[in-house]
């Protein structure tokens, strides 16, 4: 019997290395759910449930509709499990719900006790779910804090941070102590740890934007990537020597979620731009690790692989979407076709990069294209920028004089418009007489990603919108000693987005404060100074004193006359000083649009794409979305936000219109096969999942997007 011994010893030891292995990456999920944001770890938005199929898909219906008293933009792509569905409300708040009858089960709501979540006016894309064991937990972010509460009530986990709560600062440093750091994005797990996205300042005052692990036990920081490197870091050099200070540059953060191979261990990690996002003046070079593709062992936080998507952004060209985890085949070394496990990142410009998931290769020649040279005094461009030569682009590059939309009524004045401004193709600087951005700044590829089946087909939609801005210099602080206190902050802190005279741009999401107080109380606007709304970031810079000041401008009866206080200094925090040393500032956020608010540029305004990355040829390619008013004899194209779903039925489930309908699509051929009004426009990306037998479909409703009336309620479909 002895002989049976070492090979018993040795199984048992195999099964128990396997067993905590599985622990680590997670119990395997049944594909009746949704246990993850965007479908699971791969971020393919996939489903192998076929219940609804191309067949039936015009016979469904709306089965249940969940209230949730919180309106306003909602962009989360709810998670199901076990049946139940866990989402966010408008201003980040949790519930649970029946994922088959849409009951209420448990909510978290705002209290004024001591350790109460402080209401966050921002968006959230979702929850993270977590269990071992009997230990189930929920993961979600609010403020600047990551809570972890029981899946089944609720009710925090106490013995995770502070009471329920760690503080998404915990790696940043001291500069980090009063800047602006948010989540808008679930975080990612690979076994105990949750890595997790954030959401800062785009302007000098940003916090750094490194990447944070959190043990999910325990609430304590495990690693931390620098993505901007320090001294004796890889990539140190690309950077002014000081910029890892974080005195007027900062950023370079994954806000658009990760993905992660959990049986190689990799997380992918997308980074964003610098900022300031529109000046590099201050951080001459090429900039690593911002706007990168980052392979990272999900256990350490230590590099694998990187490659760098836009050299020297200043034209706010970060990654917009997790990467996407697919396999695909392409022609190996000795010239024969083989399968290779890879991953694709879309981008804002309609690139689809692809690389070995391992090793970082291309798997589609890159090359080095030189680009137009900055006119801005103090920058330099970077020469050359990455760019794909598969697949094509799925957004436009091109825009001309005669391409001018001829749908708009002031044509000529647009033309004359497009004449004057610098355009030169996707990456034309900045410049003082103003600069097309096309794509725009919201894409091609938005936050709501890309879909890849199992064949390796991609299917993304894409907005065609162009913006004009201007890059201007600031006011020096002599100039800025002539204003009273509260229009210094609002100079300083404001009028980038609301405009000098504060009538805003509400064509492009952002609204006129003229008047404002006969519209609004100075608590609700203190409110949103505070804690942000929507993707406005909150200022927790701004001293009382600040905002009292500000308010005081904005309600037109501030005291003090301009030019009284000659030493502005004094009344600017750090993070406003840091604003400062920038020179310039931007025209505002503004799209390119005709006198009655449609894009200047040809139609379709958007399209959904179907991009076979085994080929990097296009299957299909389709309108996306309409403006009915115009009344056109085929559908306009729109802007769109949220991303497609795609099923083993054949089907692609998509909203983020604000037309405010739900559409199916084949996923096979790009056919419209169904479409129907939604309670309110859905700017987010749908789930699917089978509860007793039953598929449902389900997406958040909550509109005011793109000025779609307010909504505040998830709704599911099924079959009769």
């Amino acid at each position: 019997m002895k002989r049976f011994l070492l090979p018993l010893i040795l199984l048992s030891a195999t099964v128990f290395i396997a067993a905590t292995f599985i622990n680590q990456l997670g119990p395997p999920s049944s594909s009746n759910d949704w246990p993850e944001y965007l479908g699971g770890p791969d971020r393919n938005h996939y489903s192998t449930l076929t219940q609804i199929d191309t067949a039936n898909v015009n016979k469904l219906k709306m089965v249940w509709e969940y209230h949730t008293l919180d309106s306003g933009q909602i962009q989360c792509n709810p998670i199901i499990k076990n049946g139940v569905l866990y989402g966010m409300t408008a201003t980040t708040q949790p519930f649970a719900v029946n994922a088959a009858t849409g009951e209420q089960i448990w909510t978290r709501k705002d209290t004024t006790s001591v350790r109460a979540m402080v209401r966050s006016g921002s968006t959230s894309r979702g929850v993270t779910y977590w269990e071992s064991g009997n230990d189930k937990r929920i993961l979600f972010t609010n403020g600047p804090w990551l809570y972890a509460i029981e899946a089944a009530t609720g009710k925090p986990v106490n013995s995770f941070g502070d009471q329920g709560r760690t503080s998404l600062k915990a790696g940043l440093g001291p500069t980090a102590k009063d800047k602006s750091v948010i989540s808008n994005t679930p975080g990612t797990v690979y076994g105990d740890l949750i890595i997790m996205p954030m959401r800062l300042s785009e302007g000098a005052d940003a916090a750094l934007g490194h990447i944070q692990a959190f043990n999910i036990r325990t609430g304590a920081l495990a690693w931390v990537f620098h993505t901007i490197p320090q001294p004796g870091e890889f990539g140190y050099e690309t950077w002014p020597k000081d910029t890892y200070k974080n005195t007027d540059v900062g950023a370079a953060n994954n806000w658009s979620g990760m993905a992660v191979d959990r049986q190689r261990g990799i997380l992918y990690v997308p980074t964003g731009s610098a900022a300031f996002d529109f000046y590099g003046g201050n951080r001459l070079g090429k900039n690593l690790f911002a706007n990168c593709l980052l392979a990272l062992d999900a256990k350490t936080g230590k590099r694998l692989w990187h490659f760098q998507l836009v050299h020297h952004d200043i034209l706010d060209r970060d990654a917009p979407a997790p990467p996407n985890l697919v396999t695909v085949t392409h022609n190996g070394p000795d010239g024969r076709p083989r399968r290779i496990d890879a991953v694709a990142q879309v981008s804002k410009q309609g690139y689809v990069f692809l690389f070995d998931r391992v090793t970082g290769k291309p798997l589609f020649p890159i090359k080095e294209v030189p680009v137009p040279a900055s006119d801005i005094d103090g920058e330099k461009a970077w020469p050359t920028q990455p760019i794909p030569t598969k697949p094509a682009p799925y957004a436009r590059h091109s825009l001309t004089e005669v391409e001018i939309s001829d749908l708009a009524s002031n044509r000529e004045e647009l033309q004359a418009t497009l004449r004057k401004s610098r355009y030169q193709g996707a990456f034309t600087p900045l410049s003082k007489e103003g600069t097309i951005i096309y794509p725009g700044l919201d894409g091609g590829a938005e936050y709501g990603g890309a879909a890849v089946d199992p064949d390796g087909i991609m299917y993304v939609n894409s907005n065609e919108m162009a913006w004009l801005i201007s890059l201007n210099r600031k006011l020096s602080n002599d100039q800025l000693a002539q204003l009273s206190p509260g229009q210094r902050v609002y100079t300083t802190t404001c009028a980038q987005c609301h405009g000098a005279e504060r009538k805003g741009n509400p064509a492009s999401g952002f609204p006129s404060l003229v008047d404002i107080n006969k519209r609004r109380n100075r608590a609700f606007v203190n409110n949103i100074v505070t804690n942000g709304k929507g993707m406005m970031p909150a200022f927790p810079s701004l001293s009382a004193k600040q905002k009292q000041s500000l308010l005081a401008f904005l309600f037109g009866d501030e005291n003090q006359e301009p030019g009284m206080n000659h030493d502005p200094e004094p009344g600017l925090s750090k993070a406003e000083q840091a604003k400062t040393k920038v020179p310039y500032q931007i025209s505002g956020y503004s799209k390119f649009l005709d006198k009655n608010g449609y894009p200047a540029v040809p139609t379709p305004w958007g399209t959904l794409n179907a991009i076979n990355l085994n080929t990097g040829e296009y299957v299909w390619k389709t309108v996306l979305g309409n403006y009915p008013e115009l009344k056109t004899k085929e559908p306009t194209g729109s802007e769109s936000y949220g991303g497609p779903v795609i099923t083993a039925g054949g089907v692609l489930f998509i909203a983020g219109t604000k037309d405010g309908l739900f559409r199916a699509f084949s996923r096979k051929t790009g056919k419209l096969l169904w479409q129907t009004k939604l309670p309110a426009a859905a700017f987010a990306t749908p789930s699917t999942y089978e509860v007793n037998g039953k598929q449902y479909v389900v997406l958040a409703c909550g509109g005011t997007k793109l000025g779609a009336a307010k909504g505040d309620s998830y709704v599911a479909f099924a079959l009769p």
